[in-house]
């Protein structure tokens, strides 16, 4: 098959996505869906789970590292309201669908991916699929990046026990974390804010997604 009818075939199963398991359960949000549909999924999976990158389901990629599944990812970005205007914190990205998607969505994206390859790859990914509003740094995830924020916006791709303060005080004031809570082992979707120096969550649904380690319990902020 030559690069030109896989390019049109992912095109097809990328369309085949959004009418088949977005649009159906109420991810209407036209600026996820337009980005998307601009972003080939299959170019940031390895090459033995392409067939599989558009099914609704998670795919790991590395050791205890997933992508996140189409309808979850959507349904999360649905929520956040994102603004084109917006600098966002994309942390833990993989190999860079995330921060690939956000970039079409708002001004600019630092990535911060704390595995040295996956952040390599994710890098290689994002100039191939000309993200050049991306920057991926190799740098822990608990601790955010204060040095590129404040943010509007800060993302983190898995469950997570906490959201640590240290990240909470990377936001600026009215900007949010977008997460996946882990409440007695159940995913709950939230928006955590940051105004005026009051921290406070809003719980948006029931969502199932890998955990990201690392968030574990200790001093951050508990819901």
């Amino acid at each position: 098959m030559n690069m030109t009818s896989k390019a049109k075939n992912g095109s097809v199963a990328r369309q085949h996505m959004i009418d088949g398991q977005l649009l159906p359960n109420d991810v209407t949000d036209q600026n996820v869906i337009a980005a998307i549909a601009s972003v080939d999924r299959q170019a940031f999976v390895p090459e033995q789970s392409k067939g599989v990158a558009y099914i609704d389901k998670s795919i790991q990629l590395a050791p205890g590292r997933y992508l996140m599944e189409p309808l979850a990812f959507a349904k999360l970005l649905s929520s956040a309201d994102i603004q084109k205007h917006e600098l966002v914190l994309d942390i833990a990205p993989t190999t860079g669908y995330s921060s690939a998607i956000l970039s079409k969505m708002a001004e600019a994206v630092v990535a911060i991916e704390e595995d040295k390859s996956l952040a390599d790859e994710a890098t290689q990914n994002l100039a191939d699929e000309d993200c050049d509003n991306v920057a991926v740094v190799n740098a822990p995830h608990k601790a955010g990046l204060a040095n590129q924020g404040p943010y509007d916006l800060i993302f983190i791709g898995g469950m997570i026990d906490e959201v640590p303060e240290e990240i909470i005080a990377q936001l600026n004031d009215g900007g949010r974390v977008l997460c996946v809570l882990n409440q007695n082992g159940f995913g709950r979707a939230a928006l955590v804010s940051n105004n005026n120096g009051v921290t406070g969550v809003r719980i948006l649904f029931d969502i199932s997604v890998p955990k990201l380690a690392g968030f574990e319990n200790a001093k951050g902020f508990v819901f």
